[in-house]
């Protein structure tokens, strides 16, 4: 009699597994993977991070100004790989009410799905109500462009200026990259003249020709905003979305282009400063920004002035 001896059953394979490729790493475990490029003292995409980091620690910025033929001004931005474009358009109505010499500041921003697979195409993101709020904010709180240089006769008429923002590619910072398009746009502005005519009760307008030059808008101060994330103590300039996301707190300094130009606003979303660190570490935190913000705008300031 013929006996055959018992095959054993094949188990999980004891030879060691492959290792995570970078990118999978990065997308399965996305704290550790900054938390390790932190460690050695620097950011994923390269730049330096800590304290004696001086040089390096914005990503690459470009400003191309009438990059849109078809409008009045406009301006094109990158901040690193996040692109916005800005354009203006021009509209005469009556001034409100309640300010009969100021004309109107619109700004609109646009986050098209083809900008992120974060935002779906039908009613507009949450985030752009917010940002466009945050960017009107901005503006008017920095008096770039006096609301009462639009007037074209008190409690008749004056210019609307809508400021339209779309979003080609979001990688952080848009707000960052909005107010800096807008800044450049208002720059190339050029009001058309236009005069009220109390015969009609309407107003007429000339549009720009060698004839009828139009009028060249005197801005105020030009704001700057630059944004700041805060990651296990750890304080990243300019974030990437990567970063933004990973991060307690997240800070944005809108500021003066000026050396010693004043503040405009300061948003702060997430964690406390004070969380890090105490409430004495939270405020050298804020100064620590506020200090860089300083430096970069006057960075920025350059681009937009050669």
């Amino acid at each position: 009699m013929t006996t055959t001896s018992a095959q054993p059953i094949a188990g999980p394979s004891t030879a060691p597994s492959s290792s995570l490729t970078p990118a999978l790493f990065r997308r399965l475990h996305p704290r550790p993977y900054l938390e390790k490029f932190l460690a050695e003292g620097v950011r994923p995409d390269g730049r330096p991070v800590g304290a004696s980091a001086k040089e390096g620690v914005w990503r690459d910025a470009s400003v191309n100004l009438g990059s849109i033929s078809t409008a009045p001004a406009s301006a094109l931005v990158r901040l690193g790989n996040t692109t916005v474009v800005c354009g203006i358009t021009l509209e005469i109505a009556p001034p409100d009410i309640t300010f009969p010499n100021q004309g109107f500041l619109v700004p609109n921003v646009d986050l098209p799905p083809l900008c992120s697979p974060l935002f779906k195409q039908g009613a507009p993101a949450d985030e752009s109500q917010v940002l466009a709020t945050r960017l009107r904010d901005v503006l008017l709180a920095s008096t770039v462009l006096p609301l009462s240089s639009l007037l074209i006769e008190p409690s008749k008429a004056a210019f609307v200026v809508y400021l339209d923002i779309v979003c080609l590619n979001y990688d952080g910072g848009v707000l960052d990259a909005a107010v800096l398009a807008c800044v450049g746009a208002l720059r190339q502005l050029v009001l058309p003249e236009a005069t009220w005519d109390p015969d009609t009760l309407s107003t007429v307008c000339h549009p720009i020709s060698s004839q009828h030059p139009g009028k060249p808008i005197t801005l105020g101060p030009l704001p700057i905003c630059v944004s700041f994330g805060i990651f296990n103590s750890h304080l990243l300039p300019d974030t990437t979305l990567f970063e933004s996301d990973l991060c307690t707190s997240l800070v944005s300094v809108a500021l003066s282009s000026a050396s010693k130009g004043p503040l405009f606003n300061i948003y702060q979303a997430g964690a406390p400063l004070s969380s890090a660190g105490g409430e004495a570490g939270g405020r050298e935190q804020l100064k620590a920004c506020i200090a860089l913000a300083r430096g970069r705008a006057r960075e920025l300031k350059a681009m937009l002035e050669e």
